[in-house]
């Protein structure tokens, strides 16, 4: 029997860190998620920012238990005009505007679905979907609020033991243990961070 969970966990953070600094350091996938407790490796693929992650936890039965995302990331400048300036067409801006009005960024990741078979249960390998986005704006002087927003999902194969609790039971346990064990993770991931920050804490 198969079962898809999805987690998801979120956070809002202040970086005593100057804004393009810290947009720099957070959009280096490999060095974030290296604090990730989950995450075994970060590669980037052949196709243009596509990488590819490889997650490993312990199932009930002490298997090894891993999980392969392919994920996209976007990145966008978020940009506030006044209302005396009228634009049709983003692409015509100029540097000098876009840096002038510049209020933060935005880093999306999104999975990228790729033609090769990935999972094999027999082995405890499986494919996960991750999207997330990530918010930065300066909000004082050398400080930047970040906004952590990503939702995982992941189909897998239940052990036979598991098949006698009704499915509808399972499905939200199984989603609330997912979310539970991402938000640690991410919390967790981002404390670890401060150590090249001079601070950082919770809004």
């Amino acid at each position: 029997m198969e079962m898809e969970a999805t987690g998801r966990s979120r956070g809002d953070w202040i970086f005593h860190g100057e804004f393009d600094r810290t947009i720099a350091y957070l959009s280096d996938q490999k060095k974030i998620l290296g604090f990730n407790p989950f995450c075994h490796s970060v590669e980037l693929t052949n196709i243009e920012n596509v990488y590819k992650w490889l997650f490993r936890v312990t199932d009930p039965q002490n298997n090894p238990f891993d999980v392969i995302f392919f994920v996209e990331q976007i990145e966008e400048i978020l940009v506030e005009l006044p209302d005396d300036i009228e634009c049709s067409d983003p692409a015509e801006l100029s540097e000098e505007v876009i840096k002038r009005y510049t209020i933060g960024k935005k880093i999306r990741w999104q999975h990228h679905p790729v033609a090769s078979k990935i999972e094999d249960p027999e082995k405890y390998l499986f494919e996960g979907k991750a999207f997330a986005d990530m918010y930065m704006h300066p909000v004082e002087s050398e400080k930047t609020r970040v906004q952590f927003d990503l939702k995982i999902n992941v189909r897998f194969t239940l052990y036979p033991a598991f098949r006698i609790i009704p499915e509808n039971i399972l499905h939200s346990m199984t989603n609330a243990g997912m979310s539970m064990i991402m938000q640690t993770s991410t919390n967790k991931m981002f404390h670890s961070i401060t150590k090249d920050f001079k601070n950082i804490r919770k809004t």
